[in-house]
């Protein structure tokens, strides 16, 4: 009979303890379990994981225990110990206010940095005694070439979704971070996938790490058909409500990255009179667990969730997913559109993707081996046709009734019949307008050109400029790997 593990077991500090209690945290998830005795131990690491696993919890509590048990203490002078870079503002934000939560016990506070904010105020921030930042590529290089950062030498450094920011081309940036970072440090690499890119990486930054693999093959069911559009930033919005007016979805999800997100397009959803709530971890659990009991009961068409709110959401007869923006990777893309699909039934998954997210989404193809058809956007013509026929077909259907002939009677006083019944349709034809411009995302041509199209070559090769790399060489003894028991 085996024991399970607890967070005890692992040497915490009692600060970090209470910071899990307070999450919530019973046991450690499989990627926790088997990457924080390793992170204890000091040593560097490749953890490979699939979303949704725990992994902030597997980087963050062991990096911040090891800091706290050496007797570490948070101060201005102390400065930043643990460097976490994510490929993303919205994973920044995600990072820093989770790892916040689980050290505050610690006074382990957290700065994320990122592009769109103030510069000065993020630097201010991490001077006034901030031992963890949390950043996307780009602004970090800014703030460290300024030389504004003082007491800047993590000790600690994570590199979160290596895969999706070597995509989204932070490899060069990353190449510059590292020269100016201490060469006497412990490194974390997690990444969904491995790559080639990514394994060349790990092979210049890290030394003699231990990896970690405990991704399950996923496979998406065959009675969904997955299709996606190409559309302008700024054409997002009305491309989703166009798709809507034209499928008329029994039941959907609308999938979003972030919680702000959720809330300005149920918000346009509801304008548009659509019946939709929304779903975000901002809720109180009575208040989401009332809104999927109402979705899962039938009496609300639309969620629209982010990825955190809707994991574990199991309701039979969602006939459509939306996603409003691409999923960071494969795993978040397989867990959102096998919300549609279930007990048998068929199911319809429709993506939004901007020309330059369409790699992304190639890259997720690949990875899920399925096949995703291009489609153009319906013009505002096609659904204002459709809305037609279904009227033509709804008045083909209806009984007349005695009410109806008495109405016609009085109406005959005044008018024709012909005047009677153009009246009639227009008046019905008005509460059935398509909405949005006559043209939204790029259509057959457009589309044709963008997927024929050859991708720029990937792996550029990776040639440290500083004396600061440390670690074998490609080709160098291969990293040790656990598995889990």
């Amino acid at each position: 009979m085996t024991t399970e593990t607890t967070f005890e077991q692992f040497g915490l500090p009692p600060e970090i303890l209470q910071g899990i209690h307070d999450a919530g945290f019973s046991n450690p998830s499989p990627i926790q379990e088997l990457a924080i005795p390793v992170v204890m131990e000091g040593r560097d690491l490749i953890a490979q994981a699939r979303t949704g696993t725990g992994k902030t919890a597997a980087f963050g509590l062991p990096a911040m225990g090891r800091l706290l048990a050496a007797g570490f203490k948070p101060s201005k002078a102390a400065g930043v110990k643990i460097l976490v870079m994510t490929p993303t503002r919205e994973l920044a934000m995600q990072v820093g206010d989770e790892l916040f939560k689980l050290g505050r016990h610690g006074g382990m506070r957290t700065v994320a940095v990122y592009g769109g904010q103030s510069s000065l105020r993020q630097v201010e921030l991490i001077n006034l005694g901030s031992p963890i930042v949390v950043a996307t590529p780009g602004r970090l290089i800014d703030l460290l070439e300024s030389g504004r950062l003082k007491k800047f030498e993590p000790s600690i450094v994570v590199l979160d979704e290596a895969d999706e920011m070597l995509d989204t081309g932070f490899l060069e940036d990353i190449e510059k971070i590292f020269a100016m970072l201490p060469a006497e440090r412990q490194t974390l690499m997690f990444s969904a996938t491995m790559p080639p890119a990514i394994r060349n990486l790990a092979a210049e930054i890290l030394r003699d790490p231990e990896f970690i693999d405990i991704t399950t093959e996923e496979r998406i069911p065959k009675d969904i058909e997955q299709s996606f559009y190409v559309v302008e930033e700024s054409e997002r919005q009305d491309a989703l409500i166009r798709l809507i007016d034209t499928e008329e979805p029994e039941r959907a999800i609308v999938f979003c990255r972030t919680k702000i997100e959720v809330d300005q397009l149920q918000t346009a959803l509801a304008a548009c009179n659509y019946n939709v709530k929304a779903l975000h971890g901002d809720m109180d659990q009575s208040m989401r667990q009332e809104i999927i009991r109402r979705f899962r009961a039938g009496d609300t068409r639309f969620l629209v969730a982010t990825d955190v709110a809707a994991r574990g959401l199991g309701v039979v007869g969602v006939t459509h997913v939306f996603n409003y923006h691409m999923p960071f990777h494969r795993e978040a893309y397989i867990h959102r559109i096998g919300r549609t699909g279930r007990a048998g039934q068929k199911g319809t998954a429709m993506t939004l993707v901007t020309p330059s997210e369409y790699v992304k989404l190639k890259r997720i193809q690949d990875a899920v081996k399925a096949h995703f058809l291009p489609r153009e956007i319906p013009r505002v013509s096609a659904v204002q046709k459709k809305l037609d026929q279904e009227l033509v077909a709804a008045i083909d259907n209806q009984e007349a009734t005695g009410e109806a002939v008495e109405l016609l009677a009085q109406l005959e006083t005044t008018m024709d019949v012909s005047q009677i019944a153009c009246r009639l349709i227009a008046l019905l034809q008005s509460s059935r307008k398509a909405r949005g411009p006559q043209k939204i995302g790029f259509d057959e041509e457009r589309l044709k050109r963008l997927v024929e199209r050859k991708p720029r070559p990937f792996n550029r090769g990776f040639k440290p400029k500083s004396g600061n790399f440390r670690g074998p060489k490609r080709g160098g003894p291969k990293p040790k790997r656990r598995s889990r028991p």
